[in-house]
């Protein structure tokens, strides 16, 4: 493929790391390559081994240019990574500098709500639509607006940060420092640590959510809360429809500010079933005004909806 026509399109999450290249205007990856992080690693690792996966899938050619979506807040013109709540070493980070330097190609670059949520009205459910919300919920909650075909940041960069908003100001204390975010009572990693405590404190219950996790309690994960409450764990079943009940309210909070045509949810602890859907849509609807008729959708590009986010923004400067 000619080289003026070869998109590079990186995604930085939580846990793991995606690369992937694509024609120029195409809906069908080149190539894709995925790296899970070890825990406790750092900005540095990251970047090298995002840099070595890009490297590969381009076999030596040059983008025409880069897409870049990062798990955190970055600047309101997308050339900086302010922090990352999850991950140190990416503090005041100008990172698309670093990334034009290392490719030889242009780059843009935003953070993963607002990128997903381009990439959901650009290329997946939100097509046709003129305003969207896209939620993301996996290891922290992020989001972000799209509105006449553009991403809405904000003043600052930081519309979009619906995982930071208060549900209980008197909940668990969240990674920004503040008290009962949605993100503090609806992320993976949260209602696990809720689901522990309740199995520290509830000997006789959770009998197959003890069982999924080979009967240590340690070993229990957002998806295994999941999994048990759908082979109808009654423990496992009251924080996962908890934590999509804080998640709902979160919407319906957001739908009462900014009323858009479509709210669009992925991520993986969306994949969580029909009961974590009904429960988060419940809440929304009636934290949100009768008059706001808005649709809740799941995302249909999966995973993936940042990095097609990535590619939107990076065809941009094509143009």
């Amino acid at each position: 493929m000619a080289q003026d026509q070869l998109i590079l399109a990186l995604d930085y999450g939580g846990t793991k790391l995606m690369a992937a290249t694509v024609g120029r205007g195409a809906r069908q990856w080149l190539a894709l390559e995925r790296s899970v992080s070890p825990p406790q690693h750092d900005g540095d690792y990251e970047r090298k081994t995002m840099h070595a996966l890009a490297h590969k899938l381009l076999g030596g050619a040059r983008p025409a240019a880069v897409g870049i979506s990062f798990g955190g807040p970055v600047d309101a013109g997308g050339r900086l990574v302010f922090l990352s709540h999850h991950i140190p070493g990416w503090e005041n980070i100008p990172y698309c500098d670093q990334v034009e330097a290392e490719f030889g190609a242009p780059a843009a670059m935003a953070n993963d709500g607002n990128i997903g949520a381009l990439g959901e009205y650009v290329f997946g459910v939100g097509a046709g639509c003129r305003s969207l919300l896209y939620i993301t919920v996996s290891t922290g909650v992020g989001g972000g607006w799209v509105f006449d075909g553009k991403i809405f940041a904000g003043a600052d960069g930081m519309a979009g940060e619906i995982g930071h908003t208060t549900v209980d100001p008197r909940g668990p204390l969240c990674v920004c420092g503040r008290h009962g975010c949605v993100e503090a009572l609806a992320c993976g990693p949260k209602f696990a640590e809720v689901a522990q405590a309740r199995l520290r404190a509830e000997p006789g219950a959770g009998a197959k959510l003890r069982a999924l996790a080979g009967g240590d309690i340690a070993n229990v994960t957002g998806q295994l809360v999941a999994q048990a409450a759908a082979e109808g764990d009654a423990l496992a079943t009251e924080v996962l429809l908890e934590a999509a009940r804080s998640l709902g309210i979160g919407i319906g909070t957001a739908l009462n500010l900014i009323n858009p045509e479509r709210v669009v949810v992925g991520g993986g602890v969306s994949k969580s079933g029909p009961a974590w859907w009904a429960a988060l849509r419940a809440a929304a609807r009636a934290t949100a005004l009768p008059q706001a008729r808005v649709e809740i959708v799941p995302a249909s590009l999966g995973d993936d909806a940042p990095l097609w986010g990535a590619v939107a923004l990076a065809q941009a400067l094509l143009k």
